[in-house]
Parts: C-alpha cells; structure tokens; sequence
C-alpha cells in the first residue's frame, strides 16, 4: 500500500490478492470519493474476516461433533455387549 494510505497494512496479508489490488487502487485514489471507497473497503475487509471467523468455528463445532458421535457410538456399542451378557447370564440360570 502507499504510505497515505489509511487501511492497514496487515489487511493484504490474509485477503485475497484481488482485494489487496483493490484497496492499493483506492489508497492511490486523491480527492473526496476515495475516502468514500476506503469506508467500503474496509467494511468489505471486515466482513471478510468476520465469515472466516465464524466458518474456523463452524469447523471446530463439526469436528467436535464427530468426536463425540465417536465416543457415544463406542459407548453404544459397549452398553449392547452388557446387555446381551446380562440377558445369557439370566436366561442361563
């Protein structure tokens, strides 16, 4: 970006290359109207990382239910072979 620029150097770090042109564009831009763009962009950046935010939770939240479907599956398993013990065992005496 150009040193006037007003958005944040780490916004082109983890944007995607044709946003990062986009706001060195605007950052080159003089007068009123790149003010006016320089407010978007960075309401468009910041939606961005909100969505990558709420997706990495997304993912979590998806991994740790198939962790526990695990386990709840084994234990569903386990609880099927005390059963089928208990049954031979009372139907055995």
């Amino acid at each position: 970006m150009l040193p006037n620029s007003r958005l944040p150097e780490n916004d082109l770090e983890d944007m995607p290359r044709e946003l990062a042109e986009l706001g060195e564009k605007i950052a080159r831009l003089s007068g009123g109207r790149s003010v006016e763009l320089e407010e978007a962009y960075g309401k468009v950046v910041d939606a961005i990382r909100r969505r990558r935010r709420i997706l990495a939770l997304v993912q979590e939240a998806l991994s740790q239910l198939r962790l526990d479907i695990k386990y709840l599956m084994f234990d569903l398993e386990v609880t099927r072979k005390e059963r089928d013990e208990l049954r031979q065992q009372i139907g055995g005496e």
